[in-house]
């Protein structure tokens, strides 16, 4: 069995976005690096990429032709690891690696948030935690992102390594703060005021991310802070609806759509707080980038939110859609320059244990775990063939 992983998720931007430096780790280390995934994205570090027709939905028909793609794919190559990414990509890599695994293939799921968990509707239990449950049995190592989860699957689930890794990394060099004068400039050149309050939230527009509570609660912060301004990056189904709520609310002029962007490192160091508004997160990306730049945080409370933000330290959990209490944290922040550079401050702390070099020694310590035990049960092999 040669040095060689292959990386499953459902599309591969998945990994464009989060997985390119555990890739490189890989290629440092002499391993071949496999990617299975839709999309046509060209992937650095990668020796073969395969492109499947994985969907999104577990009911679409194309994932069966998936799966019997995947499978040749994981049979015919003899993976020493690999290492499956999203719901879908970790339902089809698992199953098609059953076999694989009698030969010695090891198989790692990361759950970048389980939709089973505290709070979650009888239906989310119903469907995924047997699913979750059953594909226990086929997995060797399960990570989880955040510590509700993590408690969670070791009560749970019969998985012979559990562990808990601080998400999928930021980069602190590129997402940091910028000194007060250069923020001023950037608030210009993007054609707002230098005094304007700039609340930043970038997500998918649809109902678990919930942008119509930002709506509401700026149109009550806008007669105390009438300088607030909220951006709100992506696209979405939803998108049109906040569109007409904020028309209602009187505050359209207030709220920029500004769609999906590919300068989030640009724009998040000129905002002066991160917004976050969703029903169910599992440990969010833009949240860390947020506290890397030094943003203090306003946000629904959530696992994922819970496990970045500490009351009164870098922010502020509110109770999702409680709009009121929300705006008034705002103001909080608007009032107080004192706890205003406070926030920030901690926010930048706080962000270390979650950084690229910390995910990096995580992760790494993972995967040479199962490069060691592969390599001792082949010396195995051998002396006892010698014997």
């Amino acid at each position: 069995m040669d040095n060689s992983i292959l990386f499953c998720a459902t599309v591969d931007y998945h990994f464009k976005a989060f997985h390119l430096p555990y890739m490189k780790w890989f290629k440092e280390q002499g391993w071949d690096v496999h990617v299975a995934a839709s999309g046509e994205i060209e992937l650095p570090y990668v020796d073969r990429k395969f492109t499947i027709p994985i969907e999104r939905s577990p009911f679409s028909l194309k994932n069966m032709a998936a799966y019997s793609e995947l499978k040749d794919i994981i049979n015919g190559n003899q993976y020493r690891i690999i290492h499956c990414h999203t719901p879908m990509g970790g339902v089809l890599a698992r199953l098609a690696s059953r076999e694989a695994r009698k030969s010695g293939s090891r198989v790692i799921y990361t759950a970048h948030g389980f939709h089973f968990c505290k709070g979650a509707s009888i239906q989310n239990w119903m469907l995924y935690y047997p699913i979750e449950k059953m594909l226990s049995r086929y997995t060797d190592c399960l990570i989880t992102i955040n510590e509700e989860d993590y408690t969670l699957a070791k009560q749970r689930f019969n998985v012979p390594v559990i562990e808990h890794v601080h998400g999928v990394g930021v980069n602190t060099e590129i997402f940091k703060p910028i000194p007060e004068n250069e923020k001023a400039a950037r608030k210009k050149s993007f054609g707002y005021e230098p005094d304007d309050f700039l609340l930043f939230y970038a997500a998918e527009f649809n109902g678990n991310k919930n942008q119509e509570m930002l709506i509401r609660a700026l149109a009550l912060l806008k007669e105390e802070v009438p300088k607030a301004r909220l951006l709100l990056a992506g696209d979405g189904a939803l998108q049109d609806r906040c569109r007409e709520l904020a028309e209602r609310l009187n505050v359209s002029n207030l709220v920029n759509f500004v769609g999906f962007r590919n300068d989030i490192p640009t724009i998040l160091p000129m905002c002066d707080v991160a917004v976050a508004s969703s029903l169910r997160e599992g440990l969010p990306v833009n949240i860390l980038e947020a506290m890397a730049c030094g943003l203090p945080v306003v946000a629904s409370g959530n696992r994922g939110h819970r496990e970045l933000i500490e009351e009164n330290r870098n922010g502020y959990l509110v109770s999702p859609n409680d709009y009121m209490l929300f705006s008034d944290r705002l103001k909080e922040i608007w009032r107080s320059r004192e706890i205003y550079q406070q926030l920030k401050r901690e926010s930048r702390t706080m962000v270390k244990n979650f950084s690229l070099d910390q995910i990096t020694k995580e992760l790494s310590e993972i995967y040479l775990r199962f490069m060691v035990e592969e390599s001792n049960e082949a010396q195995s092999k051998y002396y006892r063939a010698y014997l």
